[in-house]
């Protein structure tokens, strides 16, 4: 059975098609990159995708089931999306840490929340540091790893590494490779030169439709 499937899935807003009749088999494991010229769509599948827009026709199957019948917020747990902007909330790095505990009432871990700050070459003590102190690129990194304490099946990346400075992104592409090879299926939008060199599968779009679909070696 596929992870993601999408059925002729359409979007549309204000009575503008933005997805129109996009059929996608996304498998267990997969890195799948989607391209396309702005207002193609990709950002728009994406929040489709999460579960934070509803599509307007179709259907999007989760290990064979309608997402609309499941819990979103058990969906989101699954299916976990990371902004382009940086989301954090709170007054410092441990509000945004201790939250993913927080919402599975288990008890806030240190030692797991200053490993994954190590993982992505923040010190410890950047655990107290206040977010308005942190530069883009920090928030970033500390907006992925939240994602990550608890890794999700599926994670979306939409644009994650876009305006970053280059010793960022090469840490956030470090450790998008890290979760990939941890067996997470990756979905991720990207207008990046060394993120399309290196899709395994690159699907580009183009006014709300895939175009192309291509997987590395095909």
């Amino acid at each position: 059975m596929a992870l993601l499937t999408l059925e002729s899935v359409g979007f549309e807003s204000d009575s503008q098609r933005i997805v129109s009749d996009v059929d996608l088999v996304i498998e267990t494991g997969e890195f799948v990159t989607i391209t396309g010229p702005s207002g193609s769509g990709k950002s728009t599948l994406l929040k489709l995708l999460a579960s934070l827009l509803t599509p307007t026709g179709g259907m999007i199957c989760y290990q064979g089931k309608d997402i609309e019948t499941l819990s979103p917020m058990l969906y989101r747990r699954e299916v976990s999306y990371c902004f382009q902007q940086p989301d954090l909330f709170g007054l410092t790095v441990r509000d945004n840490l201790r939250f993913p505990f927080e919402i599975r009432q288990a008890d806030f871990s240190e030692e797991q929340a200053i490993r994954k700050l190590q993982e992505v070459d923040l010190p410890a003590a950047y655990l107290d540091k206040p977010v308005t102190q942190l530069s883009g690129g920090e928030k970033q990194r500390v907006a992925l790893i939240r994602h990550l304490l608890f890794p999700p099946a599926v994670l979306l990346l939409d644009e994650v590494t876009a305006g970053l400075d280059a010793e960022s992104k090469q840490v956030v592409l470090t450790l998008i490779r890290r979760v990939r090879g941890g067996g997470t299926t990756i979905v991720a939008v990207t207008h990046d030169a060394q993120e399309l060199t290196e899709a395994a599968r690159l699907i580009t779009m183009e006014e709300g439709r895939v175009i192309h679909d291509e997987s590395a070696g095909s």
